[in-house]
């Protein structure tokens, strides 16, 4: 049975010619075209209004069909990587670097092209990962959990460390999509 129903799609601005494109995703089903129709508080839904007051309509461009979700995700950051987002001075407005990395830079230290995009969009695929996991148990997760169960531990230098897993629930929390039952130390999907 085939499990290929993933693609990647362009929004794109009519309003230049070529029309170029302001963001790119993966997706199953409608999700190219919930973005029209579904406001939000993100620089995409911005551009998406911002061509609706001008008389256009943002243009759906379905690029490549019929990929497993890990081709999808690797073109779409294969895509990101080569138009760039405004953050890094590019053409999209995909929101893939978290507000307060940018700009923190070690001096002498190169950062690939692309390489923050991918690394972004693995994050994000962690975040939904252990999300997913928190809201499949309303009693709640410990971080141990999140790191046995989803394969997210380290052995850095022979010590087991759940730090990773740490980290992510900790930007969940941030997010305010998972609270924290200091009593318990478990973790919940906040409701």
């Amino acid at each position: 049975m085939a499990t290929n129903f993933f693609y990647v799609y362009a929004l794109k601005d009519p309003r230049t010619s070529p029309a170029m494109p302001f963001y790119i995703g993966k997706g199953t089903g409608s999700r190219a075209f919930d973005h029209l129709v579904t406001p939000d508080a993100t620089k995409k839904y911005a551009r998406i209004k911002e061509i609706i007051a001008s008389g256009a309509k943002p243009m759906v461009d379905i690029l490549v069909e019929d990929l497993t979700e890990a081709q999808a995700l690797r073109l779409e950051a294969e895509l990101i990587s080569a138009f760039g987002t405004t953050e890094s001075g590019g053409a999209l407005t995909n929101a893939v670097v978290p507000s307060g990395l940018g700009g923190k830079s070690r001096t002498g230290i190169v950062v690939p092209q692309g390489c923050v995009e991918r690394a972004q969009l693995g994050l994000q695929l962690l975040k939904t990962a252990i999300l997913e996991l928190t809201k499949a148990n309303p009693g709640g997760i410990k971080n141990a959990d999140a790191a046995s169960l989803l394969g997210l531990r380290s052995d850095y230098n022979g010590k087991q460390k759940d730090y990773l897993s740490y980290s992510v629930l900790g930007l969940l929390m941030r997010e305010k999509k998972v609270v924290r039952n200091a009593a318990t130390k478990t973790h919940q999907a906040n409701a």
